[in-house]
């Protein structure tokens, strides 16, 4: 799901450009799994407007539509005198040991990205840097919001409340909201990430994150879960 975001929100971005509008939230529906195969991307003006307007994309593999995507562009002005209400900046990048994540999760994805993980992280809750040095289209320059929604995904694996090889979390969604354009001016790409993974008794749970660049708090994401156990612990478990 994180390089396919990736790829949507480049779409949502790209298409039929406005200037004067911003991107500000996108929300991604996972209607199946995400194959590795070849794709198409297919984009579409959902609702035009002179200050909002509503833009929709769709990723298509093997002939049905694996992942619906929507972005509301706003307007943008000049709020600096009113600015209020953001959350705490995390410290950077460099204040955090690197974290070897493939004890938890694995893949070509996985193996991508460079980890810095508080230590006072605990299951349901971390705060975490990562960055990847893969474009979301190779050879192609892609803005620094679509670069950090690439990498936003993560959230409900670096949140994991349990094992993942216990336990089944998927996300079947992703929301994104931008209350400041993210800003990696600095050079390495570092995303900040502060997770909070929710369980509810009925098989249902929610991650929230607060998402930061280096130069403090630049949004929030939030992601449903489905929540079973894996059926090979329960068998163990009866034995």
């Amino acid at each position: 799901m994180g390089p396919a975001s990736g790829l949507l929100a480049r779409a949502l971005e790209t298409a039929f450009p406005r200037e004067d509008l911003q991107l500000c939230r996108i929300s991604y529906d996972i209607l199946g799994v995400i194959a590795a195969q070849d794709s198409t991307v297919e984009v579409e003006v959902v609702r035009p407007g002179r200050t909002i307007e509503m833009i929709g994309a769709r990723m298509i593999i093997g002939g049905r539509t694996a992942i619906r995507a929507t972005g509301w562009r706003l307007a943008t002005a000049d709020t600096a005198a009113v600015v209020g209400g953001t959350p705490e900046p995390m410290p950077g990048p460099d204040a955090w040991p690197g974290y070897d994540i493939s004890g938890l999760w694995s893949g070509g994805f996985i193996d991508s990205l460079d980890f810095r993980v508080d230590p006072a992280s605990v299951p349901g809750h971390c705060r975490a840097w990562l960055r990847t040095p893969i474009d979301v289209v190779a050879g192609e320059p892609s803005s620094d919001l679509v670069r950090m929604t690439g990498l936003i995904d993560s959230a409900n694996g670096i949140a994991a409340r349990r094992n993942p090889r216990e336990w089944m979390f998927p996300n079947t969604d992703l929301t994104v909201h931008y209350f400041r354009t993210p800003r990696l001016d600095d050079g390495n790409g570092w995303i900040g990430i502060d997770a909070t993974s929710t369980w509810g008794p009925n098989g249902i749970g929610v991650t929230s994150a607060v998402l930061h660049d280096t130069h403090g708090p630049v949004g929030r994401s939030e992601q449903i879960l489905t929540l079973r156990p894996i059926p090979t612990c329960q068998h163990q478990e009866a034995s």
